[in-house]
């Protein structure tokens, strides 16, 4: 028997992961399962970047890649963002990792000492929490009320703020909600940043192309550049892309900052694979065609899950503005009554119900800080979805309340 390690019983598996699973098996046991719990693009990976990735292969580039990336991909991160944004970074100010996940660990662990707070807005990606209880931090949710649209506020911002705050992780697009910030709207949270100098920002964006209703995405550094040497920016290829089994997301912060998050990670896990870097270089590099056709895939997606929960009694829903996610309320259904007998008494109940009984697989918001809803991964195609949401409906409708 190995002694477990006491940090561990501050960190929980992914609930998304650990859904999918469970649907998993109910599938392999014969049972009709659409499985809406993990959010993965359903899209191949776009042929040239594919064949990128072959091409490297034979020619050789298989050898151990520098720590925080090859030049030619931290120049192409650079590119992006001056295309994209306006703004400008050097290749040392860039570190290449696996998957965006490691970019925020390697901030977290480079910067945290035990007891430092890290400001989360609640409805939050689980992860944070996790990363930031393994090495030590404390987390501070801040409830991002849905009359907001799931917006933090520049108040709610400042009354979390104290002496022991070190991050606020922003995520926009957001996972689990949807939410979309403005410009104007990240000023203001600027502002109040601005005002408190020991506090960094964390912006998380690797939903930045995943957006709808005509928006135009806004990167934190666009918005408030007078930050910039407080804020990291992590993206990757994987969503945009449909790259997320390439492993492959970067950070973008002061020159000080990624050195040490590069330190962390060429003890982890040096640099990230040779292979998928090249693929993710003529992701940034080449033709961006397919994101227009991906968006507004996932647009009418939105839209068909969107119209479904409206005609649904009892489920609510803030009209995601980009990712592939619906976090759908259902405080209505709190106390009612299955066939079965059972009671929904919470969120992880109710998406057990759907689960056995409409054989749809969602996340309880238990998991992203915020009860009592649901997640729902649109990433599916809109057939798929409908068909869901059907079976959702009717099992709905079935329910009796005291």
């Amino acid at each position: 028997m190995f002694r477990l390690a006491s940090r561990l019983a501050a960190v929980v598996p992914s609930a998304s992961a650990t859904v999918s699973a469970a649907a998993k098996r109910l599938s392999a046991q014969g049972r009709d399962i659409i499985d809406l719990g993990l959010g993965e693009p359903d899209f191949d990976t776009p042929p040239h970047i594919v064949e990128a990735a072959h091409a490297a292969g034979l020619r050789g580039d298989t050898r151990y890649p520098l720590t925080g990336g090859t030049l030619d991909l931290c120049r192409a991160v650079a590119d992006k963002l001056h295309r994209d944004h306006g703004v400008d970074y050097d290749t040392n100010e860039i570190i290449v990792s696996n998957g965006a996940k490691q970019v925020i660990f390697n901030a977290l662990m480079a910067t945290l000492e035990p007891g430092d707070e890290v400001v989360l807005c609640a409805p939050y990606f689980g992860s944070y929490e996790s990363m930031t209880a393994l090495l030590g931090g404390v987390s501070v949710p801040v409830a991002c009320a849905p009359k907001n649209g799931f917006r933090l506020t520049p108040e709610q911002l400042d009354d979390a703020i104290t002496e022991r705050t070190r991050w606020i992780i922003l995520n926009h697009p957001s996972n689990p909600t949807g939410v979309v910030y403005s410009h104007s709207e990240l000023r203001e949270l600027g502002e109040v940043l601005e005002h408190n100098p020991h506090v960094n920002v964390l912006s998380d964006e690797i939903y930045e192309h995943i957006i709808f209703d005509g928006r135009r995405f806004v990167s934190f550094a666009e918005a408030y550049p007078e930050l910039r040497e407080r804020t990291l920016i992590v993206n990757g290829v994987s969503k945009a892309y449909a790259m997320t089994g390439w492993r492959i997301g970067y950070g973008v912060g002061p020159a000080e900052l990624i050195t040490a998050m590069t330190t962390v990670q060429s003890q982890a896990t040096s640099g990230a694979c040779s292979i998928a870097q090249a693929a993710a270089l003529a992701a940034l590099d080449g033709p961006q065609d397919h994101i227009g056709v991906f968006r507004s895939a996932f647009e009418a997606r939105r839209n068909v899950v969107a119209d479904a929960v409206a005609a649904i009694d009892g489920l609510a829903l803030v009209t995601p503005g980009g990712a592939f996610y619906a976090y759908v309320g259902c405080d209505a259904l709190i106390g009612a009554r299955a066939r079965s007998g059972v009671v929904l008494d919470d969120d992880t109940a109710v998406s057990r119900f759907l689960l056995e009984t409409a054989g749809v697989a969602s996340v309880p918001g238990a998991a992203y800080g915020m009860s009592p809803f649901f997640r729902l991964s649109t990433a599916s195609s809109a057939e798929t979805l409908a068909d869901a949401m059907q079976r959702i409906g009717s099992a709905v409708s079935e329910l009796s309340h005291a």
